[in-house]
């Protein structure tokens, strides 16, 4: 016992490797709730209240044994959760979004013992001698992988991604064990067929397991970027990355937060560099790296560059699906809602009989999430209420349950990115013209 609080003080923790030390932790997780709603309905009895199953499950002590047991596992098991949360909580129930919101990039990290393992399989005995001023303690620990800052054999400040040991191998088993708990749970209702969205998480979760396959991709991003002065990306480093370590040159920064002190000018040219970026990678490279968290994103004061970090759960989207999207956000800029409405069903999207209510509601939440891009005008985020307006129509979503069904996974991915650009540009009180950026692509 003392062991483990030593290894929590510290910030690292062991990861499970093994298919049953995994499961372990999900059953734990799953014991833990059970005995976090009994405890809960007990209270509410005695206060002379009727337990509500939901009311039970979703208490603060349970989304702490949630999150806690998942941050801990990383791998495929924190992302389902991040995967299952990142359409805002549109198809979910909010309480459920909200748990698993919860998952952040501040994951405990691998202990030294194991972090030594690890590089032992990746360089072989005497990896030591490969680098100089290795730090154990990592830069940045996230899902897949935690980043290491050292010095290259031939003395240049580099960084290494190395991944955690069992991850690839657990992607399958964890998705299905945490699709179960959350089917058991009662928290995803039983109409909504979620497995084609975990079918495709789990691809996508082993291209990110992929280290060449994110190199590739960091490589195309360094390419496509060179000349714009804008934006700084990591160069890759071949000789020294293998299939679990990603070596890249270290480039600093600070985190993209630390702008919201400049002058609102540097605040709305930095947001209106990281939106158009987004577009150029949907409708000219249908490639978007698809995670939005902010610590993606770093700033060079002395520069004003926008450095890029994590290439990892970058995606490739079908020429169909852009094109389709490209005439959803045109129809949505003049106001054409059967184009709209046309374009979404083409994606995939269920939207109800002509002149139903439901699809009045859906097509009302379409316009509020690309509210925008619909005015020729510099949108002032920090000035929005349309999160709250969201959340508000997609409570109203839920009593329309015959109809629900998942997204479209590529839409799924794209909107992760979209929200998780406007909850940035909120954050940093940014101003920009979505629709004069749009217009170029459109």
């Amino acid at each position: 016992m003392a062991g483990n609080k030593k290894d929590s003080d510290d910030g690292h923790r062991a990861i499970p490797t093994s298919r049953m030390g995994r499961f372990a932790r999900v059953a734990r997780m799953a014991s833990g709730v059970a005995g976090g709603m009994l405890a809960e309905g007990t209270r509410q009895l005695r206060a002379g209240k009727r337990p509500n199953a939901r009311d039970m499950l979703m208490t603060p002590a349970n989304a702490r044994r949630v999150a806690e047991q998942l941050s801990t596992m990383r791998g495929a098991a924190m992302k389902v959760g991040q995967i299952l949360s990142m359409d805002n909580g549109d198809f979910l129930p909010r309480e459920l979004a909200d748990i698993l919101a919860r998952l952040r990039s501040d994951a405990k990290y691998m202990p030294p013992q194991q972090l030594h393992k690890a590089m032992t399989e990746a360089y072989g005995e005497g990896w030591e001698a490969l680098f100089y001023g290795f730090e154990n303690k990592p830069l940045a620990a996230a899902s897949i992988g935690q980043v290491h800052k050292t010095l290259s054999p031939d003395g240049r400040s580099i960084v290494l991604k190395v991944q955690y040991p069992g991850v690839a191998a657990s992607i399958d088993s964890d998705v299905d064990n945490i699709a179960t708990l959350l089917r058991m749970s009662g928290l995803l209702p039983p109409e909504l067929d979620i497995q084609p969205l975990l079918d495709d998480a789990k691809v996508q979760l082993k291209d990110e397991a992929d280290y060449h396959k994110e190199a590739e991709f960091l490589q195309a991003f360094g390419d496509l970027l060179r000349e714009d002065e804008r934006f700084l990306v990591p160069e890759v480093l071949p000789e020294l990355t293998r299939p679990t370590v990603l070596a890249m040159t270290y480039v600093s920064g600070k985190p993209i937060e630390t702008i919201l002190d400049l002058p609102q000018a540097e605040r709305d040219r930095v947001m209106t560099a990281l939106v158009d970026l987004m577009f150029m990678e949907l409708f000219e490279l249908r490639m978007v790296q698809t995670d939005p968290n902010f610590a993606n994103y770093q700033y060079r004061s002395s520069s004003g560059e926008i450095v890029l970090l994590d290439f990892g759960a970058t995606r490739r989207f079908k020429a169909a699906f852009v094109n389709n999207y490209r005439k959803l956000v045109a129809a949505a800029m003049v106001g054409d809602h059967d184009k709209l409405i046309a374009a979404a069903e083409r994606i995939g999207y269920a939207m109800g009989d002509a002149n139903s209510e439901y699809r009045d509601l859906v097509l009302e939440l379409f316009l509020l999430a690309l509210e925008p891009l619909c005015e020729d005008v510099e949108y002032d985020f920090a000035r929005s209420d349309m999160s709250a307006r969201m959340s508000q129509l997609a409570e109203e979503v839920t009593d329309f349950r015959d109809f629900w069904q998942a997204p479209p996974t590529d839409a799924v991915y794209f909107h992760r990115k979209l929200g998780g650009m406007f909850l940035l540009a909120s954050r940093l009180k940014a101003r920009v013209n979505v629709h004069q950026l749009l217009a170029r692509f459109v």
